[in-house]
Formats: C-alpha cells, structure tokens, sequence
C-alpha cells in the first residue's frame, strides 16, 4: 500500500515550468530516493507534498485521503535550508519544535530525554544554537524533523555537514526509523547513499519525471549484458555467445570483460566458458546509481534537444 500518492502535478512559476505532470508513488515502509539534477523540481515536489505552496494542477493522497492541512502533524521535513534559532538553547528550541507538532510538554520531554541519549546530546541542552559547530546543529534539526514520529519523513541532503561518524549515526537512525514503520523521501546527489539507503527510486529532470523503479530493477534495466570473468587453464575464443571486450594478466590470473550476445542467458555464458578454461570469478556488470543518473539525464537533454 502507498503512504502517499502524486498524480499528474504540474506547477508553474511565472515563466518557470517546476514541474510537468508528474507522478510518483512512495510505499508504506520504504525510503524513496528523490533524483535530479539541479533545478529539476525536486524541491517545488517537496514544497508541494508538505503544502507550503500548492499544485497548479494534479491531485496529492496521503494515507488514501486527499491530502490537507491536518496531515502536517504526520509528516516530518528537514529541509537543505536549515532553519533554527540561533539565539535558543537546544532544548527550548527542541521543545518549541515538538510543541509545534501537537506533542504535549509531558510526552515531548520524554522522547527528547531518549534523543538526547540516543544523540550524546544531553551537554548541549544549555547551550545556544550559534554555539554549535554544523554537526552539532544538524543532529538539532534532525531531531526536530522526527520528534512526533511522523509516518513520513522527508529528508533534503540530510548529510550535509556531517563528519563519515555522525554521518553513519544519522543512516543507522534513518533505516531504523524505516525499521519502526517510516516512509522516508530522501532527497540527494551522493548516489553511493542512494544505493546504500533507498528502495525505490524517482528520478526528475527538467520538470519532468524519467524514471522510476526499485533501485535493483532500474539497475539491471541498464545493463549492458556484460560480464567480467577471472580464469586460468585455457583460452577464450569468441563462439558466437560473447565477445571480448577487454582482458588482461595479473601473475597467473587471466581478467576478461566479456559482452553476451543478446539471445545468451548468463547460465549458457557460464556453461560455454566452463568449455574453454577454469573459471574462478564469474559476474554481471551491474551499473552503479552513479552510471544510471549520468546516462538517464544526459540521454533526457539529447532527447529534449531533439524536439
């Protein structure tokens, strides 16, 4: 079942089309990565789905129901803009924060004690905001976005700033809040946390959605058919299954980049090489979430050059 549904949105911002009838679909219980290059549309989406503007044209269903104003109280959205009060200790503005959101004092403070933990945060709860480094400042914000335990949360580049430690804290924390049932949106250019992270993935370029899919599926969608093979004992001759693309020695060990034929199942690849020589390594060339953003939106520019 989806948690949230975007069907055929459109906006448009004076001469500026943000986005161009587009749909996506975020399962319950998933972490959706939200693609595109720079001034897609990504963040209009974003604005859209959290109802700090609206859609043009197009309908927005959250949890089955048209989505409105009481649905704010389920969503939590930390944005790439950070937005805190510099002047505010960290647990006054934790606790505005957590108020805002329908929490009570009582059931804010408890669940605050338990971040704080969680975040070794308890020396800061004094201190004002401006008197943090960045880090500091993002595991604040990052609270602020789930304190109420929201069904969806929406993260723009929520690691920026963060040192490769407090970075792994913050993945731990999203996939354990996937873990307790969270959808998540999770908006980024660092590929390497998409395919670490995300299910799914939506990918928008110029307004226009061009991709969609779970992350193994677009994968293999992009597949070449090619294949690396280590082997030792023989010789590969080009029979009609595979060509060479490449191969080379390392001590006693022959690498080859071979290209099935299009009608070659890896199974019958396999069984021929077997034929020819000991085969000690034998893989798919899968393309990385980095190859398949570069080719999808480069080939979406010719495509739009062209018409």
């Amino acid at each position: 079942m989806n948690i949230l549904e975007v069907n055929h949105v459109s906006k448009q911002y004076t001469n500026h089309l943000a986005l161009d009838d587009v749909s996506i679909h975020v399962p319950e219980g998933s972490i959706v990565g939200l693609l595109g290059p720079n001034g897609a549309g990504k963040t209009s989406l974003i604005r859209i789905i959290t109802q700090i503007t609206a859609a043009d044209v197009g309908d927005i269903f959250f949890k089955g129901k048209k989505l409105s104003p009481e649905h704010t109280y389920q969503i939590g959205y930390l944005p790439e803009e950070r937005g805190l009060y510099k002047k505010m200790t960290v647990g006054e503005q934790l606790m505005y924060f957590a108020q805002l959101k329908g929490l009570n004092q009582s059931t804010a403070s408890k669940r605050l004690e338990e971040w704080a933990v969680r975040f070794d945060i308890k020396h800061w709860w004094n201190k004002k905001v401006e008197e943090l480094s960045k880090g500091m400042q993002q595991k604040v914000q990052f609270i602020a976005t789930v304190i109420h335990q929201p069904s969806l949360i929406i993260l723009d580049e929520p690691f920026t700033g963060f040192d490769p430690i407090n970075a792994s804290l913050i993945k731990d924390e999203i996939l354990r809040l996937k873990q307790e049932g969270s959808a998540i949106i999770f908006s980024t250019h660092r590929m390497e946390s998409v395919e670490e992270l995300c299910d799914h993935i939506v990918l928008i370029n110029k307004s226009k959605k061009i991709l969609e899919g779970s992350i193994d599926q677009i994968r293999k969608q992009f597949g070449k058919n090619e294949f690396e093979v280590d082997y030792s004992n023989g010789v590969l001759l080009p029979n009609g299954k595979f060509d060479i693309i490449s191969q080379f020695q390392i001590k006693d060990m022959q690498h080859a980049l071979l290209k099935a034929s299009a009608n070659t199942s890896p199974n019958e690849l396999l069984r021929s090489l077997i034929e020819m020589v000991e085969v000690h390594r034998f893989a798919e060339c899968i393309p990385s979430m980095q190859e398949v953003f570069i080719e999808s939106v480069n080939g979406n520019q010719q495509i739009n050059s062209t018409t």
